[in-house]
């Protein structure tokens, strides 16, 4: 039971000194790689994207509305490669989280079969939650604000 009790307490160790390095470099690949595909064209998410715009009035702009939402998309994640930018990254992305889960609510024949049941758009958002969970976590590993 000893050995096992040390390998507990190695690991949770570890896990405490590598977890904001590898929350940072995970929210950076999916916000970024996200990002990106939007940029390009090549993101499945555009359809929903466009019609959740084109739903609330912006339809007009919709498209320039969604290429904005991308680059917003890759500059969290950039911003969360670097620790002194953590805040700034993440209220940015709170705000963004709660702008691309809003189809739930507004917008809900594009993302629910029947109720309870999302289409795989609506898994995409879901899992979201996994992200601020996340997010949350790296808000946990990082230092308050010195009081001047």
């Amino acid at each position: 039971m000893d050995l096992l009790h040390k390998i507990d307490s190695r690991f949770i160790h570890a896990a405490s000194t590598y977890y904001p390095t590898v929350a940072r470099v995970s929210l950076f690949i999916i916000y970024f790689y996200f990002g990106l595909l939007k940029l390009i064209g090549a993101s499945p998410a555009n359809e929903l994207a466009v019609g959740f715009a084109e739903r609330m009035g912006f339809g007009g702009v919709a498209s320039e509305l969604y290429l904005l939402l991308a680059a917003v998309e890759c500059t969290i994640g950039l911003l969360l490669l670097f620790p002194k930018m953590t805040r700034l990254a993440l209220f940015i992305m709170f705000g963004h989280m709660l702008l691309v889960s809003a189809p739930l609510l507004l917008y809900p024949e594009a993302v629910w079969v029947m109720p309870f049941v999302p289409n795989l758009e609506g898994q995409y958002i879901i899992k979201n939650a996994a992200l601020v969970a996340l997010a949350l976590g790296l808000v946990a590993s990082t230092q308050p604000l010195a009081k001047k």
